[in-house]
């Protein structure tokens, strides 16, 4: 169990980081980020709501203040990092790694804290 216990906490941190230096950059190079969503066909306004709720989602998986809570943050992190990963992919612009490598860090992360749920409730 201890092994699992840090593989989880190297690997939500490792994804906190990537998140929170996201969140960053949507939030304070607003244009530049905006001009990436418009290149990749998305609408310009969602960068500022997608960086708060980057943060918002960080945040809910290190509080653990309920499981259900933190269920919703990493299925939204899910979804981002599968839609960026086709995002990338589908314009070719050679970005695509990052989203990969996020997306197994984000899974490591998730299948160790049920592992450890599940080690607390036998």
């Amino acid at each position: 169990m201890k092994a699992i216990k840090i593989v989880y906490y190297v690997t939500t941190a490792l994804f906190s980081v990537m998140m929170l230096m996201s969140a960053g950059n949507m939030l304070l190079n607003t244009e530049a980020v905006a001009q990436n969503f418009r290149d990749f066909g998305y609408p310009d306004y969602i960068p500022i709501p997608l960086g708060i709720a980057k943060l918002l989602g960080v945040g809910a998986i290190w509080a653990n203040l309920s499981k259900s809570l933190k269920e919703w943050a990493y299925a939204g992190f899910f979804f981002n990092a599968i839609l960026a990963l086709t995002a990338h992919i589908s314009i070719n612009d050679g970005n695509w790694p990052g989203a990969a490598v996020f997306i197994v860090l984000l899974l490591t992360s998730y299948f160790c804290w049920r592992r450890m749920l599940s080690a607390d409730n036998s």
